[in-house]
């Protein structure tokens, strides 16, 4: 029987109030105990009463299942009363397994067992703290930025210290402190923003920022602003090689190099999920690779894994990005001296070879280009692949579907059902592709894959989870197995 409208009011204003009262106990869990809860992977932090609505109206795209507020509400407040050490909590896997292996035990004797490593804990985090120095301050590094601070919870993990940039204007600090807090494409920064200009400083929600101008890695103290041990993300893309990169080593005060872009020669090049355990603490200076090899390599490795890859060819629909002309003018590139903002340009790529570095198996398997759009962020990739076993549609978007919910590569995968998405829908996303299940072809052993993503904040998201690999700051993540009825899905 359909509600009528005086009832669906009142069932929606009741969940309001749900959803108002979790509010508080989110963040108690984030600033008392270090817990970050999500849904499905997506952050309840700072998190509005109609953002946490949404995001558990959107877990009944990924799971085919509503999450409801009345499961989640007390699954929090146990929580809560626990006395949780630092761990990230996925609340709505957390709540499936309790349905499906609960097994007749209470809400918090499941929680207590499930959790045991971290209850009773409040207040006691193994982790130390690493400084991180971002070098260059553009699109990814202001990106970089926002999701440090966000992510700053009691000071452990990694603390944003200092950026180093040259000098552009007398007032370039507050230049630089206008462009973090407003973006054209990802909107306001979350918090409030003041400068100092005496000490040369930004401070973004209560973490300050020092700000260093310098024209040379090599020379910085470091030390001299109480920065120890640091890992320096190198964001200007200038030198790509291990050579230029260590000029950072030399500076007094860093430990460690990340590259945020393609590494040349020898350098280990990291797609987090894929090969994110091959960094060693030898590895002084390490690549977080690109951003289409991110978004692509960990759904090749789950087509690979289940149907075996023959060959293929990667086409991406890139956005445009600032190396290209904004008006025709010179370019020392083929083509990408005409107007981004006018035209579609075609233009060479190596993401498809680059694959192969962080998933050997795939080495000479693939081809790749690009064409360059005029939108200013979220790219394409079209995965037109030639498999060892056949396959259907609905065979392979299942289990996508399933790899993007329960699998290790959860954190990378996502996937999307609605026939109605474009572009902009994906501004934010925090994963590092998107397979758009309604675009899938698929003919026995020929298989076409749309794969979308957001070429800055998912790529930067991707960087901050290598970033915690090198730094060994990575919280416990919960629940840390998937249920019995999960793996199978995966399985099948």
């Amino acid at each position: 029987m359909s509600q009528t409208s005086d009832s669906c009011l009142d069932t929606w204003m009741g969940r309001e109030a749900l959803a108002e009262a979790m509010i508080p106990v989110i963040g108690r869990l984030y600033r008392e105990n270090n817990v970050v809860t999500s849904i499905h992977g997506r952050s309840l932090i700072n998190k509005s009463t109609m953002n946490i609505l949404k995001a558990h109206r959107f877990a009944r795209r990924m799971s085919k299942d509503e999450l409801l507020l009345e499961d989640t509400a007390p699954l929090l407040n146990t929580l809560a009363g626990l006395e949780l050490g630092a761990a990230a909590i996925d609340i709505a896997r957390l709540n499936q397994k309790f349905k499906e292996e609960g097994n007749g035990a209470t809400l918090e004797e499941f929680l207590r067992e499930e959790l045991a490593e971290i209850v009773g804990k409040r207040g006691g985090d193994d982790r130390t703290s690493t400084d991180v120095v971002l070098y260059g301050f553009g699109r990814i590094g202001r990106l970089l930025a926002r999701l440090l601070i966000e992510k700053a919870g009691g000071g452990h993990g990694l603390r944003l210290r200092a950026i180093v940039v040259r000098r552009g204007s007398d007032n370039d600090l507050s230049k630089r402190a206008s462009l973090l807090r407003r973006d054209s494409v990802h909107g306001s920064f979350e918090g409030t923003i003041r400068i100092d200009e005496a000490a040369n400083t930004i401070t973004a929600n209560g973490v300050q920022i020092q700000v260093i101008y310098s024209n040379d890695p090599a020379t910085i103290d470091y030390t001299a602003y109480g920065i120890n041990d640091a890992l320096v993300v190198d964001n200007t893309g200038r030198w790509r090689e291990a050579e230029g990169l260590s000029q950072h080593l030399q500076s007094k005060g860093v430990a460690r190099v990340l590259l945020t872009a393609p590494g040349k020669g020898e350098l280990k090049n990291i797609v987090h999920g894929i090969n994110h355990r091959d960094i060693t603490d030898s590895d002084k200076i390490v690549s977080a690779a690109s951003c289409t090899t991110n978004a692509i390599t960990p759904v090749l490795k789950a087509i690979n894994d289940k149907f075996g890859v023959v060959h293929g060819h990667v086409e991406t629909v890139h956005s445009f990005t600032n190396d290209q002309n904004l008006i025709d003018n010179f370019h020392k590139g083929d083509r990408r001296g005409r107007s981004a903002a006018l035209n579609m340009v075609i233009t060479e790529t190596g993401a498809a070879k680059a694959v192969a570095k962080a998933l050997p198996e795939l080495l000479g398997k693939l081809t790749g280009s690009s064409i360059r759009v005029p939108t200013p962020d979220v790219s394409l990739a079209i995965l037109n692949l030639t498999l060892e076993n056949g396959t259907t549609k609905d065979e392979v978007n299942n289990y996508l579907r399933e790899m993007s919910l329960h699998s290790d590569l959860r954190k990378q995968i996502d996937y999307i059902d609605s026939p109605e998405v474009v572009s902009t829908d994906f501004v934010g996303s925090r994963r590092a592709g998107i397979v758009d299940g309604p675009a899938t072809v698929s003919t026995d052993k020929n298989l076409v894959l749309y794969v979308w993503y957001d070429n800055e904040f998912g790529y930067s998201c991707q960087v901050v989870r290598v970033m915690e690999e090198m730094a060994g700051v990575n919280p416990p993540s919960f629940p840390a197995k998937e249920s019995a009825a999960a793996l199978a899905a995966i399985a099948v």
